[in-house]
């Protein structure tokens, strides 16, 4: 068994339901289009990583790229993203997974080497983080659940990173920084996508 599990938390392509904070500014058919364009990134950035990997939907389970073998399918549970990450984490270290990172569906910039570099950084500390610029995280992983990253968190704000960066200290966790990185979420963040025009 692979030791490494990936975990990419994904939205349902629902119409509405997609980038909401971009939608206001940009529409919510470009929206839904811009997050296609996220999806199929991280797909192609994802399929050939020498990894477990397992896709979250937000809602229910869809028919599309994300299918075994070559990736597992469940659906997210909790009532906010700390719980619904928390629960997935549960589930791979109860499966006997030893490093773990989850990453969303947001970031356009995220590459396979960054992936690979993080589950390599993991091999020499307990926690690697992904810093987005916003002052949240695209990529958060470790060897040993620690439920304290995702309570008390105020989700989608820039005090996610550096609270989280206290719960490693107050844990006497070490931490690996990846490359700073923008999350699509508003309408200035297109510029890291800008070869499609929306």
């Amino acid at each position: 068994m692979n030791k490494k599990l990936l975990l990419i938390f994904v939205k349902n392509e629902v119409f509405g339901k997609v980038k909401t904070r971009l939608a206001a500014s940009i529409g919510e058919e470009k929206a839904l289009q811009v997050y296609k364009v996220l999806l199929k990134r991280t797909y192609e950035i994802t399929l050939p990583l020498p990894v477990t990997k397992a896709v979250y939907y937000s809602d229910f389970i869809q028919e599309d790229n994300w299918s075994p073998p070559f990736y597992d399918n469940y659906v997210q549970s909790g009532q906010d993203l700390g719980e619904r990450m928390q629960h997935a984490f549960e589930q791979a270290f109860t499966a006997g997974y030893e490093q773990v990172c989850i990453i969303g569906s947001d970031c356009y910039e995220l590459t396979e080497e960054i992936i690979l570099q993080a589950f390599d950084k993991l091999e020499r500390n307990d926690v690697v983080i992904g810093p987005a610029q916003d002052g949240g995280y695209y990529l958060l992983g470790m060897k040993v659940l620690n439920e304290s990253f995702f309570k008390g968190k105020k989700w989608s704000t820039d005090s996610v990173l550096p609270d989280t960066l206290n719960n490693i200290k107050a844990a006497g966790q070490t931490v690996a920084l990846l490359p700073e990185l923008t999350d699509v979420d508003e309408e200035k963040d297109l510029i890291t996508i800008r070869e499609h025009n929306f």
